[in-house]
């Protein structure tokens, strides 16, 4: 039990600093949502753990996906095509994609948006991978 609660300890003390740089509504998004996971898998200190890491891969919420979709869709952003899955997780070449800000009313900060494959992403802008597809 005791090796149970380090280990948990210690994933938490290494996703803190990243947790530090998750973006503001979308993290509220993903932290509930993460930390309901958890408690589910693994009680208190999975609560815990999950709620952490889905703070960090927090974006656009739920409820303002239909209103992002929209906005992408009326500034006509060109489509880049990609030969694989769009998916989180997945990384984007680092030439020929062109990224955006995404406005401020979307409380997301940190990650720029694109379009591939027409669907909209957002995209962690230094590493270019996939943090969240707007489906």
């Amino acid at each position: 039990m005791s090796k149970k609660i380090l280990l948990a300890g210690a994933v938490l003390a290494s996703l803190a600093p990243a947790a530090a740089f998750a973006q503001s509504g979308g993290a509220a998004v993903g932290g509930a949502t993460g930390a309901a996971a958890g408690a589910i898998v693994g009680g208190p200190v999975g609560a815990a753990v999950g709620g952490v890491t889905g703070a960090i891969a927090g974006g656009i919420a739920d409820q303002q996906k239909p209103e992002f979709r929209q906005y992408v869709t009326t500034r006509k952003v060109p489509s880049y095509t990609y030969k694989e899955e769009v998916r989180v997780g997945a990384v984007l070449p680092e030439s020929g994609v062109t990224y955006y800000e995404v406005p401020a009313e979307y409380k997301v900060k940190g990650y720029k948006y694109t379009v591939v494959n027409n669907t909209p992403v957002l995209v962690e802008p230094s590493t270019h991978k996939i943090v969240q597809v707007i489906r």
